[in-house]
């Protein structure tokens, strides 16, 4: 079975995604997510100019074999654009062995080792009234655990709140605005950690002890700072704070570690298994948060997941609304077949994005299940694509009250 050709289709149903569409000789057509905030035309470029016209007349069930061909043989590995291409063409061919196969892709991988994928929702709000309305929302749509995000005294704007109301409760979050530049906004990192054990102690007592909650600090301390929040936070239970200080500083998560017994979830920004050695050989995280679009495809993350399995390290998948539904049934998919799956984001998408992007993906009472489609179950309409045109977007950019350029 030879690869006839490829398209990078790039479109924008309420937000900017990028797909890579293999067709084969025999007419099987397999789909891979690219998508990179903000960066979305660089991985388009990248595919169309040194990818796509690689994979012509290649076998299209050597998966490894390309995988290895497209990271080794371009010499520059790794890095965010690099590896979000080489995923996009991973996850298409990963879909056309199991639609060959007559499977969904989860068997090929070994089988189904649950009967669901406990997922968490997004709870936020600027003020604790309207955080907990978001919890109370989110957990009538079904979901058993849930994130909380709230503002800060005294900050206009932090990262997990929106500025525009959500009618199902809270505010619903998407980062990337539509600006000539990125917006700019202020952090006060003292604020923030007077303030958020407060807000942990409000929801307990409103929700009790038994909802798993998770907090993501997104970047946002020092190693000292991050200890000291994971110290407070304690008394709450955390399923798990999430980036609580820059991972590329490895060392600094052996500090965190000695001082807290939260548990920690970091490397949705990582994107090899080498990001993850000395995190997950020295025990300093217990979730592994990358996402298969931006880690290399379904190949390298479930070597990456069978390493963590051997230190107890459990998956927590990034799934935001910036993977598309490609992206998610493909992280899915392996949360249904490894061993050590811990827990899955879950951000449901526009009925624009659902549109373009056909899904057999499921979500009920808590649980996400893939689905029993041959492959990864999602088809794009290109018809549809095409309404949407590419619209620039950017992530904001973090300061702190003197002016000087924070971790967002």
């Amino acid at each position: 079975m030879r690869i006839a050709g490829a398209d990078v289709i790039v479109t924008c149903p309420g937000r900017n995604f990028v797909t890579l569409e293999i067709t084969t000789d025999d007419g099987l057509v397999g789909y891979g997510d690219a998508t990179l905030n903000g960066r979305e035309l660089a991985v388009a470029s990248y595919l169309r100019d040194h990818v796509v016209p690689l994979l012509a007349d290649r076998d299209a069930h050597r998966i490894e074999d390309t995988w290895q061909y497209l990271y080794r043989g371009a010499y520059w590995r790794r890095g965010p654009v690099t590896m979000a291409a080489i995923a996009a063409v991973d996850v298409a061919l990963w879909d056309i062995k199991a639609q060959a196969a007559g499977m969904p892709l989860y068997q090929l991988l070994g089988g189904a080792s649950r009967t669901g994928i406990m997922a968490y929702g997004h709870a936020s709000g600027r003020d604790l009234p309207e955080l907990l309305d978001s919890v109370r929302a989110r957990r009538d749509e079904g979901f058993r655990s849930i994130r909380v995000q709230s503002g800060v005294p005294g900050l206009e704007t932090i990262y997990g709140i929106s500025a525009a109301p959500d009618p199902t409760g809270g505010r619903g979050y998407e980062p990337a605005g539509r600006h000539p530049r990125p917006a700019e906004e202020t952090w006060d990192t003292r604020a923030y950690l007077r303030h958020l054990p407060t807000v942990f102690e409000a929801v307990r007592n409103e929700f009790g002890p038994e909802l798993p909650l998770l907090h993501d600090v997104h970047h946002r301390l020092t190693p000292i700072q991050a200890a000291t929040l994971g110290k407070a936070l304690e008394p709450y239970d955390l399923f798990w704070m999430e980036d609580c200080t820059p991972a590329e500083n490895q060392e600094g998560l052996r500090l965190v570690r000695r001082h807290t017994t939260t548990p920690l979830a970091i490397g949705e920004v990582f994107n090899t298994v080498f990001d993850y050695q000395t995190l997950i050989r020295e025990q300093l995280i217990d979730y592994v948060r990358s996402a298969v679009t931006h880690t290399g495809g379904i190949t390298p993350m479930r070597k990456l997941f069978d390493y963590a399995a051997l230190y107890q390290v459990k998956s927590g998948i990034h799934g935001p609304t910036d993977i598309s539904p490609v992206g998610m049934a493909a992280g899915l998919h392996l949360d249904l077949a490894i061993h050590n799956f811990g827990i899955q984001e879950f951000m449901p998408h526009t009925a624009e994005t659902y549109e373009v992007f056909r899904r057999s993906y499921t979500f009920s009472d808590g649980y996400v299940h893939p689905g029993e489609t041959p492959g990864i179950g999602v088809t794009v309409d290109k018809e549809a694509a095409a309404k949407f045109e590419y619209r620039p977007a950017y992530l904001p950019v973090n300061r702190l009250t003197d002016g000087t350029v924070h971790d967002w």
